[in-house]
């Protein structure tokens, strides 16, 4: 069973639910940011007396100092469900990272990573442009290419950090996203009207900073390792360490916080939406109520 949704939509709360009236559940966090250990806060991790009461997986994985990648959260994710199964239980996923959930739904050849190629091409793509990028790789690989947006830079230099270091075109190692084969999933997912998630968004924005956001910022930040690559683009944490270091007011901070999670919430819900196996409710007031009818069914 998966439970989607953006940010702030109530999935946790969802998956408690469900958990708690079904002996066996177990739930496993699909969430990029909560495998770092210390970012609790901010990654909106289960509070301690949730995890005494139900089970939870895939959280704590790593230093906030590593670089964790979706390659390490598959092969995690297949341990647990493997252990699950072989124990009789049920995993309930509570997914906010489409391309983690995307490595259990549809398990992909995921390819390794060769730093040097991708380093010498973040040089190139500031100094050449990530269009002339694009220009290779639609020689080097045309249906790679053919997949993304000559815009996208993050995609275009990891198509070509592959192609260069393996040796193989990147589209080799799988159909790619855009294919949406049956499952044997139920997957449900929790829709807001606009406007009432971002008023939610900002509630819990103002909630996580009363709760010590800024304390556990700041201490992550004083560690001697700091914040990875990956470990950075956690929302809050960039915006909040510009805030200790001066360059903004804890108010302007905040708001900054806000903007950037509604923004999130958009794109993650768009993720989502193009997965036509999705089925969605509307939620207005209530998620656990209004949601789980729907996590009943067989």
């Amino acid at each position: 069973m998966v439970i989607v949704g953006p940010t702030a939509s109530g999935k946790s709360d969802v998956a408690m639910a469900f958990a708690q009236a079904h002996q066996g559940a177990e739930i496993v966090a699909v969430d990029a940011m909560q495998v770092y250990r210390r970012m609790d806060i901010g990654t909106a991790k289960p509070s301690s007396a949730d995890r005494a009461a139900v089970r939870h997986h895939l959280i704590d994985l790593a230093e906030p100092s590593e670089d964790f990648t979706v390659a390490q959260y598959a092969q995690a994710a297949a341990g647990v469900l493997a252990d699950l199964g072989a124990r009789g239980g049920r995993a309930v996923l509570v997914a906010g990272t489409g391309l983690y959930l995307r490595t259990i739904t549809d398990p992909m050849e995921i390819p390794g990573r060769w730093p040097l190629v991708r380093t010498a091409l973040e040089v190139r793509i500031e100094r050449e442009g990530v269009e002339a990028l694009h220009r290779e790789l639609v020689e080097l690989d045309p249906v790679a290419a053919a997949r993304m947006e000559p815009s996208n830079g993050r995609r275009v230099v990891r198509a070509l950090e592959v192609t260069l270091g393996s040796g193989r075109p990147f589209s080799s190692f799988g159909p790619g996203l855009a294919q949406y084969p049956p499952v044997q999933f139920l997957q449900v997912g929790l829709r807001w009207e606009r406007r009432a998630l971002a008023e939610r968004i900002a509630a819990r924005v103002h909630r996580m900073i009363g709760a010590g956001l800024v304390e556990e910022v700041a201490a992550l930040h004083a560690e001697s390792g700091g914040l990875s690559r990956t470990a950075r683009q956690a929302l809050g944490y960039k915006e909040l360490i510009d805030h200790l270091e001066g360059r903004a007011s804890l108010a302007e901070a905040t708001d900054t916080v806000i903007l950037r999670t509604r923004q999130f919430a958009v794109r993650q819900e768009r993720w989502f939406r193009r997965d036509p196996r999705i089925r969605w409710v509307t939620i207005h007031t209530d998620p656990v109520a209004e949601a789980l009818p729907m996590l009943q069914e067989p």
